[in-house]
């Protein structure tokens, strides 16, 4: 675990809590469709594994905190961690079908690189609401 990814995990934490969407999503990417996603080509393999890398760090310092954070605050953090490598990647944000929405959690966010998440990885279906490129 690096501190970097606990500090980022906590900015990400606190981002997500008190600044509205509206304010910083712009600085994570650029607001894509769905389908310019699915033109892009696949990432370089050690891309994805440098990826999955740091999203292990930040999986490990998130029970170190004092608080709980959840899938947005997360894919956040590696975000900007992937951000300062300067590797692309796209954070998606997404909701369940509303057929499928109760007891869990209904909105999930994760990051993935070339069409494989590399962080954020929760099976069921997703309606994606919005991509994030960078």
């Amino acid at each position: 675990m690096t501190l970097e990814a606990l500090l980022r995990l906590c900015a990400a934490w606190l981002l997500v809590r008190f600044v509205p969407l509206r304010r910083w999503r712009d600085r994570l990417g650029t607001v894509v469709t769905t389908d310019q996603i699915a033109a892009l080509p696949p990432a370089d393999p050690q891309a994805i594994a440098e990826a999955r890398r740091l999203a292990l760090h930040v999986e490990r310092a998130a029970p170190r905190l004092p608080f709980a954070t959840k899938c947005l605050p997360r894919a956040i953090a590696l975000a900007r961690m992937l951000q300062a490598r300067d590797q692309s990647y796209c954070l998606r944000i997404a909701t369940r079908p509303a057929h499928e929405r109760g007891d869990r959690d209904d909105l999930h966010a994760w990051v993935e690189i070339g069409g494989a998440k590399v962080i954020g990885d929760l099976p069921g279906t997703w309606v994606v609401l919005l991509n994030l490129l960078d």
